[in-house]
Parts: C-alpha cells; sequence; structure tokens
C-alpha cells in the first residue's frame, strides 16, 4: 500500500460519501422518468454545489467532458472552497454513472467520486479502453492485454486452480463484443452481460459475493481510471489501452499529451499514490443499495475506500426530507 498523503487528511474521505451522496439523492427523483439529460443535470449541479463545499483546491482532471462541451465539472474546472489556497486535488468523477439505467429504472446506477494528489490520476481522454481487470488474490501478471481472451481465461482459471469453464467474465452488453462474447463462450466461459455502469462491473471482480473473476471488454476510458483508483484500494489488477476510431480522437489525445497511442497501462500508472473512491448508490445494484423514500426520509447506502489504509467503510445514511 502506498504512503499516506500529506495532502489527502482523513477528513476528506467521509467527506467524499457527502458529495456522492448529495449527487445520488438528487438523480433518484428522476429514476424511470425517461429522461437521461435531466437526471445527469441533476446529479452533476448536486455534486458541485457539494465540492464547492470543502476546503480544498480541487481541478476536475476527469469530468462531464471539455469546456466547450459540459457547462459544469468539465475538465480543467476549479472546485473548493479554497482556490489558490487549499490542498491541491485532482478529481475524477461520473456524477451518474448509469445515466441510461437511471432513466429506466434498471439496476447498478452509481454516483462516483475519485481524488488523489494533484497529478496522480491519469488525464484519460474521453475516448473508448480496452480493458482488463481480476480482483485480489492472483499472481501479479496474470492479466494481459496483448493476449487473447482465451489466453487470458486459461491464465486466470490455472491461477484459480479450476477450469476455463468454471470463471465468469463480466461484459458490457455492447454489439462490438459480439465477437468476444463468442469467444468466451466457445471455451465454456460464464459471461454476465450488463447493461451499462463498468465502474461497478470492474469493482465486482474484488467482491467474491458477485463470483464475477474477470471484467472484459471496452468501456469509457475516464470510468477505468475511476474503477482502477478503487482498485488501489481493495486490491485487484487492472490493464487498458485507448482505443481510437478517428482523427479527431487521436487529436484530442494529443491534446492531453498522449503520446504513444498503443501504450498498454497498468493499474498504477492509470492512479497511482494515495487515492480516495466514494461511490453511492441511485438505483439498487450488485455493489450497493439505492436512493429510498420512506416515511419522510431518504436512505442512501454509499462505500469510501483510501488506498493508503486499504480501509473500507460501508456508509449508510438517513436524510430528513424537509
Amino acid at each position: 500500500m502506498p504512503n499516506a498523503s500529506r495532502v489527502l487528511d482523513r477528513v476528506l474521505v467521509l467527506e467524499m460519501v457527502r458529495v456522492t451522496e448529495a449527487a445520488a439523492i438528487s438523480a433518484s427523483s428522476l429514476v424511470g422518468r425517461g429522461d437521461e439529460k435531466a437526471a445527469d443535470a441533476a446529479a452533476v449541479e448536486a455534486m458541485r454545489e457539494a465540492l464547492n463545499q470543502l476546503y480544498m483546491d480541487g481541478t476536475v482532471v476527469i469530468g462531464e467532458g471539455e469546456r466547450d462541451e459540459a457547462p459544469m465539472l468539465y475538465i480543467g474546472e476549479k472546485v473548493g472552497s479554497a482556490i489558490g489556497k487549499g490542498p491541491k486535488i485532482d478529481i475524477a468523477l461520473d456524477p451518474l454513472e448509469g445515466t441510461t439505467i437511471t432513466a429506466k429504472a434498471g439496476p447498478n446506477a452509481l454516483a462516483v467520486l475519485a481524488v488523489a494528489e494533484e497529478g496522480c490520476l491519469l488525464n484519460a481522454p474521453d475516448v473508448y479502453m480496452d480493458k482488463i481487470a481480476v480482483g485480489p488474490g492472483y499472481p501479479q501478471g496474470v492479466i494481459d492485454l496483448s493476449k487473447s481472451p482465451t489466453e487470458n481465461i486459461e491464465a486466470i482459471a490455472a491461477a484459480k486452480g479450476v477450469k476455463p469453464s468454471e470463471i465468469i467474465a463480466c461484459v458490457l452488453d455492447r454489439p462490438r463484443h459480439e465477437k468476444l462474447i463468442a469467444e468466451l463462450r466457445g471455451i465454456g466461459c460464464g459471461i454476465m452481460l450488463i447493461p451499462d455502469g463498468d465502474v461497478a462491473g470492474v469493482i465486482a471482480t474484488s467482491d467474491p459475493a458477485t463470483t464475477i473473476d474477470v471484467y472484459m471488454g471496452q468501456g469509457g476510458a475516464p470510468e477505468g481510471v475511476l474503477a482502477c483508483a478503487a482498485l488501489r484500494c481493495v486490491g485487484g489488477q487492472f490493464q487498458g489501452r485507448l482505443v481510437f476510431r478517428n482523427e479527431d480522437e487521436r487529436a484530442r489525445a494529443a491534446k492531453w499529451g498522449i503520446e504513444d497511442l498503443d501504450k498498454i497501462y497498468s493499474l498504477d500508472e492509470l492512479a497511482k499514490g494515495d487515492c480516495i473512491f466514494a461511490a453511492t448508490g441511485v438505483t439498487d445494484g450488485s455493489l450497493l443499495a439505492g436512493v429510498k423514500r420512506v416515511k419522510g426520509k431518504m436512505t442512501t447506502e454509499s462505500v469510501v475506500m483510501r488506498a493508503s489504509s486499504g480501509t473500507v467503510r460501508w456508509v449508510k445514511g438517513e436524510h430528513r426530507v424537509d
């Protein structure tokens, strides 16, 4: 585990939960209403307001998009009540991970946030990323993005002491994964298809209760960094490679200083040093229960983790509704 950061005060650990709670509560009023944009906007506004109450000099390094695409919580936006004088903190966030899930009242929608010292989170462009992740307990190097899905499943199975047919992979249910799904099923591997929410999918590999052994496939690069911040806290391995579909996306990578477009990033390259990761459930899921309204109050369930201590706290909140 990394040394505790002098910048990330212990107080910030629980403050981060307040931030994700605010976003989740705000988004929850739009669960099942069929309006993705409205749900996302509600979460963004609430998270921004909560972040601006904290004593820090924060910079959003992964957010809702670039400044011309997002009015709030854009990449490069400064947040906090002590800009220019407080501790310098980099922030990766997804105020509503699973906008479509929320609009349709599906499972596993989350409000997600990760913070680290300045320069410790990869400033990933908003492009796709090839990902593979496993939880703790495997020998280092058991996964390798340069190898085929079959080779990776066989390596994981061998390390676990089981047959490949006993491994369960989590994959986003997308047309782009047809070949991956066919290859995995061809070797008898079980597949848990998820509609959205690959941050939760990656984190699920660290929880034996989910029965998920490995996460595989393409998802958003920003979500990859957020998931890595969580795995840094609970253990596990991750590899990611940015996917560029056109010249515009390659130019975007150059803008953020990424020169090697074929580089395979390790967990520590995406999120290094001391990290704090927090998430609050918006809808019920495998990781967290969603926001509930009962008798003049709202209940939330959150998780907050810190890399330096390896501490994982599960936080249940009751919020009075005025």
